[in-house]
């Protein structure tokens, strides 16, 4: 890594608003040594060249990019829903396909925080914040938060950060770099890295503040023609942002953690509202499908020690007047408490009234399997596959269900069709490499959780998991082969120092 890129990385992420959102949970304790930059993070880190080719190309974001989502993920912070995943990549892909720059591969994914925030990782990894999905009125306004960070990452505000930046030590540097890359190779606790974070961020924010600015204004301009182009009010972008600003003038203590990152000024609100004006008027009709999550988001978001079914007291009270996601929320609240008498019955109703929402299949097929009943459970997520081949959602359930059901060589061919059809995550492929274990198909096994460590950019560890693969007795000559030719891949792939070597044993297929 040259010299310029690690004196200029913590600006970057400073005024693109990184570190607010890499925090791990826990006090932060300042005082605390910054941690040191162990050798295996160095080796992973991506080669940034000389000053005179110092901005990132676009592997080198998606690297760094990758070894935070293995940080966030490590640390729980990430939620693993397969129903609220499909919505918010396909929301978020109905928007990237549009932009200049909608070639490259983003991944959107939710953030189990009550706080309101959205921000963007190089590579193109785009997180909100529970708390902002609750938080938005309509579609479009979720449209425009979404809009506005594949801007910043379309318009690589990263990559030119680093061209505007060059006054941050070393030391800094180091911890900065340390704090992104703890959780994914381990060692050190969440307050070190709280305190590194902090130190970098504070030596930064004031000099990138100028230029954090023109990031914004460009997000929002180019984000709106996203919005508008693909079927959103355009003034939903303005209209939350405008709405979070008044909530804030009414309690000034309440400030929310997205205007912490995106600073809302009149100016900015007036040429958003100019931007959007320009466009033909758009009557946009929310879908069901983002009624439907904000509601299911709710339920699995609700804290520990409280009961998911208090919030939909009213929707017991006067039921002909709610909404049908109203009527899925107080259903899933009641099956999420146990209460699976009375979740079935109103599952069952919403799949006969509405059989092309596959949110309604799957929570139908996971009270019944929660309450023992695992033929009725098959027999409803075998209709949905029959309605919807391949969705994701709905072939993971089927999945859980056949394992539960004592059927885990049923259960591995489909979700094998499945990996082969449709680019997978990271939890698809740990279900896959468990349904491959109880199935006896070890080999196999190991290699899914390869593929699993490769998309987390861990390398030797994927590495090792293709040599435990390689080391078991019965695997066919198809089957070392095509091993073979993916550890050679991964060796040509390591950095020209060479990975560190693998901790014995390495990690083992996934049981439960």
């Amino acid at each position: 890594m040259s010299p310029l890129f690690r004196a200029r990385l913590p600006a970057l992420l400073a005024g693109i608003g990184l570190t607010a959102w890499l925090a791990l949970p826990g006090p932060l304790f300042a005082q605390q040594a910054a941690p040191e930059i162990k050798p295996e993070i160095q080796d992973q880190l991506p080669e940034m060249g000389t000053a005179a080719g110092a901005t990132l190309s676009l592997a080198d974001e998606y690297s760094i990019g990758r070894m935070v989502m293995r940080g966030l993920r490590d640390s729980g912070r990430i939620l693993e829903d397969p129903e609220t995943n499909e919505y918010l990549q396909s929301l978020g892909l109905r928007l990237s396909s549009l932009a200049q720059s909608g070639n490259r591969d983003f991944t959107f994914f939710l953030v189990n925080d009550p706080t309101i925030n959205a921000f963007a990782l190089p590579g193109g990894f785009i997180g909100i914040h529970s708390g902002l999905l609750l938080e938005t009125r309509n579609e479009s306004e979720l449209a425009g938060v979404y809009a506005h960070e594949v801007s910043h990452v379309t318009q690589r505000h990263i990559a030119r950060s680093i061209e505007d930046q060059s006054r941050t030590s070393l030391v800094s540097t180091a911890a900065t770099l340390a704090a992104i890359l703890l959780s994914a190779v381990a060692g050190v606790g969440p307050d070190a890295t709280m305190g590194a974070i902090a130190t970098a961020q504070g030596l930064a924010a004031q000099s990138q503040l100028n230029f954090t600015r023109e990031n914004e204004y460009e997000a929002d301009r180019v984000g709106i023609g996203l919005m508008a182009n693909a079927g959103f009010d355009p003034n939903g972008m303005a209209d939350f942002f405008g709405e979070m600003g008044r909530r804030t003038q009414l309690s000034p203590d309440w400030v929310p953690e997205l205007l912490k990152s995106h600073p809302v000024t009149s100016a900015r609100m007036a040429e958003a509202k100019g931007r959007a004006a320009q466009y033909p008027p758009v009557i946009a009709h929310d879908s069901m499908s983002y009624a439907i999550t904000r509601e299911r988001v709710r339920v699995l978001t609700t804290p520990s020690g409280r009961d998911p079914r208090d919030y939909y007291v009213s929707v017991n009270d006067n039921e002909a007047d709610s909404s049908v996601a109203q009527i899925y929320g107080k259903a899933l609240a009641q099956f999420m408490a146990g209460d699976t008498a009375h979740a079935i019955p109103t599952f069952e109703h919403l799949v006969a009234a509405h059989p092309e929402v596959m949110q309604f299949h799957t929570a139908l097929g996971q009270a019944q399997l929660a309450a023992g009943d695992n033929k009725a459970a098959l027999n409803t997520l075998e209709r949905a596959r029959e309605l919807a081949p391949r969705n994701v959602p709905v072939t993971i359930r089927y999945a859980q269900a056949l394992l539960q059901a004592g059927r885990p060589k049923r259960a591995h061919e489909v979700l094998l069709d499945l990996f082969n059809n449709v680019p997978p995550s990271p939890e698809q492929i740990r279900l896959t490499a468990l349904a491959a274990n109880q199935a006896g198909d070890v080999a196999d096994a190991y290699s899914y959780m390869a593929e699993y460590h490769i998309m987390d950019g861990d390398l030797p560890l994927a590495m090792n998991q293709l040599e435990l693969a390689l080391s078991v007795p019965s695997i066919t000559d198809v089957q070392r082969a095509r091993y073979s030719a993916r550890l050679t891949e991964l060796r040509e792939a390591m950095p020209k120092r060479g990975p560190q070597p693998p901790a014995p044993g390495g990690s083992q297929p996934p049981r439960s």
